[in-house]
C-alpha cells in the first residue's frame, strides 16, 4: 500500500465509529472471527482497544491484520484501522 492510498484511507476513516472493541479478555478468537466475517460486507474497519486491555493496540494490530489477512492501514493511541480488498463488491477505489 502506498503513501497516497494510507492517507486516503485515513481520511476515509476519520468519519466511521468503531465496530469492535478489544477488552480485558484481548484478542479472543471470537472478535477475530467476528472481524474476519465484518470484512465480507465492508472494507474498512476501525476497533477500540478499551483501557482495560492489557496489550498494546500496535501488537493487537499487527497480529488481528495476520490472522484475517487484511492491512494495519494506522493505529491512533487505542484505535485501530484496518483495510482489506473485497474481490465480490469493491466500494473503496484506492489512488493509484
Amino acid at each position: 500500500m502506498t503513501s497516497k492510498q494510507r492517507s486516503y484511507l485515513k481520511s476515509l476513516a476519520s468519519n466511521i465509529d468503531p465496530i469492535f472493541q478489544i477488552g480485558k479478555s484481548g484478542l479472543s478468537p471470537e472478535v477475530t472471527e467476528a472481524v474476519a466475517e465484518a470484512f465480507n460486507t465492508r472494507e474498512l474497519i476501525k476497533v477500540a482497544v478499551l483501557k482495560n486491555c492489557m496489550d498494546e493496540p500496535k501488537s493487537l494490530a499487527e497480529v488481528l491484520a495476520e490472522r484475517t489477512k487484511s492491512q494495519v492501514v494506522q493505529v491512533i493511541g487505542k484505535k485501530i484501522v484496518l483495510y482489506k480488498e473485497s474481490k465480490e463488491h469493491k466500494k473503496i477505489i484506492l489512488p493509484s
